[in-house]
């Protein structure tokens, strides 16, 4: 090892050698001598069973890591630092906003030299943007570091955000779970509004991404469905939760989606059709300056209503892409949204990162803006 973890005094190796040995003996056998020679050893040479970093030597390393992330990209680089949820471990996530491509390869040169100094491991991969490394030591992981580069030299845009025209936002559900359904999604040339489930390992990994690459975050906010059987998240806003209640479990949930700028509900069929939980959930909304898309579950839905009431900017969903999950189906909803966008002026169009799905918005949207239409970000068709 380099530094300090790598050299260890006699008095420390003794230390060590005692902390493993059982019990004291009063006198020592030639045979034991040797065993407790042989611990020491051992444990000399495998650092006391140091396999992990402390917390300060994990961010001292982070500390490098943005030091020479600010030597290559410049001052001007956008650099966000956030502790994973990784189980008891600590771990670094670090979001680096590249000004220019060219500068990945200088990157990758300097984190191969902070690896080689702190005997890291590094394992890099890339895709839909970003240039992904995962530190390790002696196998545990430390560091998740992300190298994203800008949104126009990324990608084209293929649909225009500005000018006259029917506007459809397309919201891609449930993300937070799936890194590579995320990258998919969030490679395709036209703006996506990413809603992100609170509370998952991903949650604001995937988040930080779609921010950081020009997309709209919302959070999606799990609400109780109308169904028993139905799957349920381990934090949701409940029918006869108080205001007080509300807004702990909304900041408990925000806490772990950045750069949210609206919501839209996760299931909900109950919750979005009682009066006194929608009265309780808007002035929270309102306060952050948070807008809300009524993902209508029900027909019996009065979210809407309850955020207009509280002067809460919102809309509604038109169409579901993928009730039934394949393209030929999702390019015919995604015709529906289409007519709706041209008979309204605008629609608000939601579906999931499936396979399915992502294919075919990537086939059906450039035949969209043939058209006419407008992709948008959904916070373009609020009223």
């Amino acid at each position: 090892m380099s530094g300090s973890r790598g050299r260890r005094t006699a008095q420390q190796v003794i230390a060590c050698a005692s902390s493993v040995s059982s019990g004291t003996p009063t006198r020592s056998s030639p045979r034991r001598l040797v065993c407790h020679f042989v611990t020491a050893l051992a444990v000399f040479l495998t650092g006391c069973g140091e396999h992990s970093l402390s917390k300060s030597e994990l961010r001292a390393i982070t500390g490098e890591i943005v030091v020479a992330a600010r030597r290559v990209a410049g001052r001007q680089s956008e650099i966000t630092i956030r502790p994973e949820i990784r189980g008891p471990q600590a771990a670094d996530s670090v979001y680096i906003s590249l000004g220019n491509p060219s500068q990945t390869n200088a990157l990758r040169s300097s984190l191969a030299d902070i690896a080689r100094r702190h005997n890291l491991s590094v394992a890099e991969r890339s895709g839909a943007g970003v240039v992904r490394f995962d530190l390790a030591f002696a196998g545990i992981h430390t560091h998740t570091i992300h190298l994203i580069t800008p949104l126009e030299e990324r990608r084209p845009q293929l649909v225009e955000r500005s000018g006259r025209g029917p506007r459809l936002a397309i919201v891609i559900d449930d993300l937070g779970y799936d890194q590579a359904a995320a990258d998919s999604l969030l490679s395709l040339p036209f703006p996506i509004t990413a809603s992100v489930l609170p509370h998952l390992p991903l949650s604001a990994q995937v988040a930080e991404q779609a921010y950081r690459r020009g997309d709209q975050v919302l959070l999606h906010l799990p609400m109780e469905p109308e169904s028993d059987a139905a799957k349920r998240e381990q934090a949701e806003l409940r029918v006869g939760m108080n205001r007080e209640q509300v807004e702990s479990a909304l900041e408990g949930m925000l806490e772990t989606v950045p750069h949210v700028a609206g919501v839209n509900n996760h299931e909900g069929s109950r919750a979005s059709a009682d009066p006194a939980l929608m009265e309780a959930l808007m002035p929270a909304l309102g306060q952050r300056g948070l807008f809300f898309i009524d993902s209508r579950t029900t027909a019996a839905t009065v979210a809407y209503d309850a955020a207009k009431r509280s002067g809460v900017r919102a809309a509604s969903r038109k169409v579901f892409l993928d009730d039934t999950p394949t393209r030929e189906a999702i390019l015919e909803q995604l015709d529906l949204a289409a007519r709706d966008a041209f008979r309204d002026g605008s629609a608000i169009a939601i579906g999931h990162p499936h396979p399915a799905t992502i294919a075919a918005l990537s086939r059906g949207v450039p035949r969209l803006a043939a058209r006419g239409i407008r992709v948008v970000l959904v916070s373009e068709v609020l009223e």
